[in-house]
């Protein structure tokens, strides 16, 4: 078991081959701030926590204490969908990001707000 979170992140960026430039990149921080998290020089935030989860789909749990798999599960066709979006180029993945947090913000506001009953 890995033991301190500074170890484990960089465990992780290593087990997907990324480099700090392009895990940065895909977090949307700099490299600097890789760097300076991965020395030991600033502590990952609550914030960055949750991004680097989300992003590349690691147990919180994990990445907080060591416990359990790195990586969650994924099902079937969140597997392939994955896949898929990972061979997209950043700046197309943000876009897609874009339009698919104004599908869920449409989605919450039809839930929210039922269409009206005609007569």
């Amino acid at each position: 078991m890995i033991d301190n979170i500074t170890d484990r992140l960089i465990a992780l960026r290593k087990s997907m081959d990324l480099n700090q430039g392009q895990f940065s990149e895909r977090l949307g921080l700099t490299s600097a701030a890789i760097s300076s998290l991965e020395l030991g020089k600033s502590q990952l935030t609550e914030q960055n926590i949750r991004l680097i989860c989300l992003t590349f789909n690691v147990n919180e749990a994990w990445l907080r204490t060591g416990e359990g798999a790195m990586f969650n599960e994924y099902s079937p066709h969140e597997q392939d969908l994955l896949e898929k979006f990972r061979k997209i180029s950043p700046e197309m993945q943000k876009h897609i990001l874009e339009y698919v947090n104004l599908l869920i913000k449409g989605q919450s506001e039809m839930i929210a707000k039922p269409p009206a009953k005609t007569k």
